[in-house]
């Protein structure tokens, strides 16, 4: 829970910070205020970029998830979407629960 409240947190302010930079309080959050406005006014094109790598990196992970949904023999369709929309949320948050998951495979005789 601690990933997925921190990951959710850090791609809003990356969001905000490439976006709508004025919206942010920088006098409020000290020197990390100080260092963000910096980036902003200096680096706003890099800043993009990296929003942009943030994103696809979250897409890979999501197309990662439904490898691993198919592999660990999940067929339910509505299950395989709630995985991929997930992962693709937060990440190696949810990425991570899904490869602890280890499901109960009929036995073979």
């Amino acid at each position: 829970m601690f990933w997925i409240v921190s990951v959710t947190a850090a791609m809003g302010y990356f969001t905000c910070i490439v976006f709508v930079p004025e919206r942010i309080p920088y006098e409020y959050l000290g020197f990390y205020g100080s260092f963000c406005k910096h980036l902003v006014d200096n680096y706003a094109d890099i800043m993009y970029k990296g929003w942009l790598a943030a994103w696809a990196i979250h897409v890979f992970e999501a197309y990662i998830a439904l490898k691993m949904c198919r592999d660990k023999g999940i067929t339910n369709t509505t299950t395989r979407c709630m995985w991929v929309f997930q992962t693709f949320l937060f990440g190696f948050a949810s990425l991570g629960l899904l490869l602890k998951y280890n499901p109960e495979r009929p036995k073979q005789n």
